[in-house]
This record gives structure tokens, sequence and C-alpha cells, in this order.
């Protein structure tokens, strides 16, 4: 168990939450949720140890194993990827260190019986089973068999942080806390996350995630971190929306009435606060409004949603992308060969497979930032392609305000149009004059959004526009590119946004790209939802 005994934390004049006093219960899985900025993640490193609250103290029994998953990335860049994920049990690493130091020296009756010792330790860690358990871990994560003796500094950057989580998972934690685990992973490493915290996870689960389906799939409770304090729910994402919104529905209703019974109040004591008769009954009153009006008070909600909608002056014509043929290598890694498909106006194809099969490769090859080694790809007439890239600060040009960036893509566009554009994507007022290499990645990914609405392309090519998003803007970006009249290509690890916005599924796998003209739903079901691991 968790206790988080009057917990407060500020940053200069900005309350996060305030005497925050619950627990966490054993064997229950909690999502952290609220605004980018309300302090799910602060939380997360004070209950870990990592930060200091600046009042209050968390409890958390000295017999309890607590997992956490590391956030700097090249910390074991030196360390083979199976001992990395080996760390994370402490106790069995440093009995195994020993017993291989202990094995070079000469046999003593001190030496036998340390030996003894860290034999009895490493049977009680489960130790001869280890290397097996976390070659499991390292496997449903993504990260093949051939690589877990290779240097962790030889992973790719998306890879790195499957290990880190590899390790945690490792621990054989009572506790676990887990900030954004789904960062870096691909929709089959989300689906075996999932499985495994849901089925093989018995213990404290204290998670961060902006993915919906993810925190559905997981969530026995929800963490609300809102109004500076934070609220527990029973139930999922979707449960906990409810709850929330009839509460605070109910509150206004209350609220309401209470209003209008203050309203009454005071009209008796007008009519007979000067009447010796009633003059006691009128104090009485003054002091049931009194009462009233300090109940009366709603806190607002930290939880901003951004106005995305997109538009365009001029259709495309009705064939908007044809790609015969083409083929693409890396060296002696080949990523497409003859592969050909056509895409109509309207259409929204989303782009599936694991990390590193192609993905970002094909859609730099769309919009022209890699040639194809062979085959044509043409689009049609009309066309205005919106490019949201992957890296988004990379994609942003550094030295500028964020309304001079925006500004720079139409000269013409009025200051208060550009404004507005960057009101509704949550740059009011400062915001946006803030250096666009000092946005965090969330307002990067919603700068880019910006640049869109404001050209106005009919067609968008996006690649993991969900990335650093919170869950009320990949909301608000779901139902904007299912209400948008154009075509859409992208790619994304956020199941929610696969599902909801494509009508037609690209399947990039070792053994070929499949075409399914359906949603992402209707595809898991005609090829199982492991389709991946079949390939």
């Amino acid at each position: 168990m968790i206790t988080l005994n009057k917990l407060t934390k500020r940053y200069g004049p900005k309350v996060l939450f305030e005497n925050v006093s619950m627990q966490f219960d054993p064997a229950k899985r909690y999502v952290l949720v609220g605004a980018n900025g309300a302090g799910k993640s602060t939380l997360l490193k004070i209950i870990s140890g990592l930060e200091d609250s600046d009042a209050g103290s968390v409890e958390i029994p000295s017999k309890l194993r607590v997992g956490v998953l590391r956030q700097d990335h090249s910390m074991y860049d030196q360390c083979r990827i199976l001992d990395t994920v080996l760390m994370g049990n402490k106790v069995l690493w440093e009995a195994m260190q020993e017993k291989e130091k202990l094995y070079l020296k000469e046999m003593t009756d001190e030496v036998g019986m340390r030996l003894a010792e860290l034999e009895n330790i490493v049977a009680e860690e489960d130790g001869y089973t280890a290397e097996a358990r976390a070659a499991e871990l390292l496997e449903g994560l993504g990260i093949p068999t051939e690589k877990h003796l290779d240097l962790m500094a030889s992973l790719a950057g998306g890879y790195k942080p499957r290990a880190l989580l590899a390790q945690a998972l490792f621990v054989g934690a009572d506790v676990l806390l887990l900030d954004e685990p789904t960062n870096h992973l691909d929709l089959d490493a989300i689906r075996w996350l999932e499985h495994y915290l849901v089925n093989d996870f018995k213990g404290t689960l204290v998670i961060v995630s902006h993915d919906r389906h993810f925190m559905n799939a997981v969530a026995t409770h929800v963490a609300d971190v809102d109004y500076q304090t934070v609220t527990v729910y029973t139930g999922d994402y979707d449960d906990f929306i409810e709850q929330k919104t009839t509460g605070r529905r109910q509150a206004e209703a209350d609220i309401a009435q209470k209003k209008k019974r203050v309203a009454e109040l005071k009209e008796f004591v007008a009519r007979f606060g000067a009447s010796a008769n009633r003059s006691s009954q009128a104090q009485s009153r003054v002091k049931e409004i009194e009462k009233l009006e300090e109940s009366m008070t709603l806190k607002r909600s930290s939880v901003v949603r951004p106005y995305i909608k997109f538009g365009f002056d001029k259709p495309s014509g009705r064939d908007v992308l044809r790609v015969e043929k083409i083929s693409k290598a890396f060296g002696d890694k080949v990523i497409f060969r003859d592969f050909s498909f056509n895409l109509s106006r309207g259409e929204r194809l989303v782009v599936v497979g694991p990390s590193g099969i192609g993905k970002t490769t094909l859609l730099k090859m769309l919009v022209g930032e890699y040639a194809p080694d062979g085959g044509t790809i043409t689009w049609g007439h009309d066309t205005s392609v919106g490019y949201f890239a992957q890296e988004h600060h990379e994609a942003l040009e550094a030295g500028y305000t964020a309304y001079e960036w925006l500004h720079n893509f139409d000269k013409d566009a009025t200051v208060e149009h550009v404004r507005s554009i960057l009101g509704r994507l949550l740059f009011s007022g400062e915001a946006g004059l803030k250096k666009t290499e000092n946005l965090s990645g969330g307002e990067a990914a919603r700068l880019m959004l910006a640049k869109l609405i404001l050209l106005k392309n009919n067609v968008f090519v996006m690649d993991e526009p969900t990335n650093h998003l919170d869950v009320e803007s990949i909301d608000a970006l779901v139902e904007a590119l299912c209400d948008f009249k154009g075509t859409v290509i992208a790619t994304s690890h956020d199941r929610h946004f696969v599902s909801r916005v494509g009508t037609r599924v690209l399947e990039l796998s070792t053994a070929g790209p499949r075409l399914f003209n359906g949603t992402y739903e209707e595809f898991l079901e005609k090829f199982g939802i492991e389709y991946l691991r079949k390939s």
C-alpha cells in the first residue's frame, strides 16, 4: 500500500496539488490523468522518491519492492541489453556479480561459505530462470533474441526505452510506477504490455498514460490530478469521464439551486431587515446567506481542450495518390519491393506495423524527403499536401516565437487570424511569444497542427501526430480528422486514434505490405489481434 499524507507541491505561485491524503491499494491498477502541466508526472516522481514534495509525506512499507521506469535512456549504454534488464532486480544482480568474482579467487572455507550464501540468494530470487524471464520480457516488447547480448548503445533511440521498461517489469515489484510506458511502443508491443499488466502483474500499479485505449484496458481505478487535488474514481478511463462529467454537472446544478435560495433570502432581508418584529429572522437569513455563498465556489478545472477544425479552399481531384511499383532498401534491409497502391479523395489510410518496419520511410517518400529506389509516386490533380513530421522539434526552426514561426507560412494572413488559430490551439496570450526551441513536446505538436489549419491543405500526411499530445488534444484531433473532407495518410501507436480515424489499413510486416479496405477494428477481426506475430 502507498499512503500519501497531506502532500503538497507548488512551482512558484502555481499550486499543483495541496494537502492530498489518499492511498493506492494492493492489487489495484491506477491511471494518473490530468491536463499537461497538472502534475501527473511530478506526483509519480514524488512517490518514487525522485523529487521532493513541499509538504507532506509518502509512505511505502520498506519490505515492498518498487519498480520505476527510468527516463535516462543513455544510462546503461555500455551494458549488455540482457544485463540491463537483470539489473532491475538489484539483490539478484549483485549476488550474481559477486559470485562471478569469487569463482576467480582461490577456494577457501570463507569463500566457499560466502558462495553458499550467494547461491541461496540466487535461488530465492529465481536466479536460475532469470535470463529466460528477462529474454521473454525483451521479446514481448519487440527486442529480438539475437540483440540481447549487444550493448544498449547499439539500440535505436526508440528501443532503449523498451529495454528500460523490461527492466522495470523484471524487478518483481510489489509496486510498479510507470510514466508514459507506451511511448516508443508500436501497437503490437502495447497489446503485449496490456496483457502483461492485467494478467501477470499482481501488485499495485500507478501509471501515467495519454493512450485512451491502453488506459481502458489496464485501469481498475483512475486518479485525477485536477482542481489542485487528486480524486480517485473506480473503473476505467471511460467510466471516469462519465463520472467526472456527471459530478461536475451535479455540482453546477447544486450551485444554481443555492444561488436561487440566496436570491430569495436576500429579498426577505431587504423587505424585513429593518422590521423590529422580523429582525431576528432577517439576521438568521443573513447568516444562511453567508454559509451558502462560502459553499458556492466551483474550482476551475486545469483541463483545457484545443479547438481543431480543418478546412480547405479547393478540393483535390478524385484520384489523390498513385504509387506504382516502388522499391526502397537501406543497405541489405529491403523496405519495399514493387509495391503499388492508390488513394481516392476522402479516404483515410492508417499505416500500421512494428517499429522499424518502414512506416516513416513510406511517409517520407510520399512527401519527397526520400526518393524511392525504383517506381513512381504521383500526386493527383489539385492536391495540396500538408506534412506532420514525427520529430516535432526538427520541423520547427529555432529562433522564432510560436507566432512568428506560424505567420511565416502565410505572410498575407492577418495578425488577428494567426492569433485566432494559435488561441484555438491553446497558445493564448504570452504563450504565442514562446520561442520554438523552448516548446514542450505537446506544444510543438499543437503548433504543427496550427500550421495545417493555416495552410488549408486538402491532403494530410501525418507521422505519429498523437506523440506528446494529452488525451483531450488527441480526442480533439480525432474528431477533426473524422470531420475533415480531405484525404489523410497517418501512422500512430495510439489504438484509439487508429481505430477511429482509418477507413483503410495498410499493414507493413516482414511478409510484405498488405492493404485492407475497412477500419482497423475490422482488420483485426479478420486477421486476428496477434497479426504481427504471424508475419
